[in-house]
């Protein structure tokens, strides 16, 4: 029947461009740049899957965990020693490589509660203030791009706002929550000041798990594990040609194993 004929031609495929994923995989850990972000899945047989995108600017491989425990990540970014950009979720915390949090992620939650506590005077000001620095630091970007020599300034810029936000002593729970929210993260909010080309939010990876959120909605039903091994595998594929402006079917009809190899032939 043809559901089981393109299952097989999909497991075929995953198979036969397993030494794809190795060389995906290979390029995006031993980058300078590593963007991650997890998704849940429905998938047969597990209570809580879910799937995990890793990507830099030019590559982009999905993997299927059993649940959202973050201690795969050790082994799997062994010998990284770039940048990992990543939103707040804990299980990023024990890595030991330079991280760069998702400062869209902080500006949305400082505006949510800033909505439930508009009255709060000590805690605007602490948004206000933050929400100036920030602006200031992407005005040079956007003048001059994700550059050290132009961003590397502001690491005063960020000092000052840390000494201001030290040296009060707030009294509602919801600023003291930020200030110990800032000391925590301290050496991880501004890591792209010191290094070129690391963005300062999570962007890259929200939109490479988009193609597997709109999947998962539209297939509706749980997956096999096997299954979405399978479609991860191709996805991850299709997504790296997307972004080194490849046709897909192109490369698959070329016959050739390695993206490299190929985006050489045609550039």
């Amino acid at each position: 029947s043809c559901p089981t004929e393109v299952r097989r031609f999909r497991q075929r495929l995953a198979q036969e461009y397993q030494p794809t994923i190795e060389e995906i995989q290979h390029n995006v850990i031993h980058g300078p740049l590593l963007h991650a972000d997890e998704t849940t899945a429905k998938v047969r047989g597990f209570s809580s899957p879910y799937v995990w995108v890793f990507t830099n600017m030019d590559s982009v491989f999905y993997a299927f965990k059993p649940t959202r425990e973050a201690g795969f990540l050790k082994k799997l970014l062994q010998g990284f020693s770039g940048v990992l950009v990543s939103d707040f979720y804990s299980g990023y915390d024990s890595l030991l490589c330079p991280q760069q949090k998702c400062l869209l992620h902080l500006i949305r939650d400082l505006n949510d509660d800033l909505l439930k506590h508009q009255l709060n005077l000590e805690f605007k000001e602490m948004v206000i203030r933050f929400g100036k620095l920030v602006r200031l630091i992407i005005e040079t970007v956007n003048r001059f791009g994700l550059k050290k020599r132009h961003l590397a300034k502001h690491n005063k810029d960020v000092e000052k706002f840390y000494r201001f936000i030290f040296k009060q002593e707030y009294e509602s729970s919801v600023a003291e929550n930020y200030q110990q929210r800032f000391q925590k993260y301290r050496e991880k909010l501004f890591t792209f000041l010191n290094y070129n080309g690391i963005p300062w939010n999570n962007n890259n990876a929200e939109a490479a798990i988009k193609p597997f959120a709109s999947y998962r909605r539209e297939a509706g039903v749980a997956f096999s594990e096997a299954g979405l091994q399978e479609y991860l595998t191709l996805l991850s594929i299709q997504q790296t040609c997307k972004y080194r402006g490849l046709n897909f079917l192109e490369f698959l009809k070329s016959k050739e194993k390695s993206i490299d190899v190929y985006t050489k032939k045609v550039s």
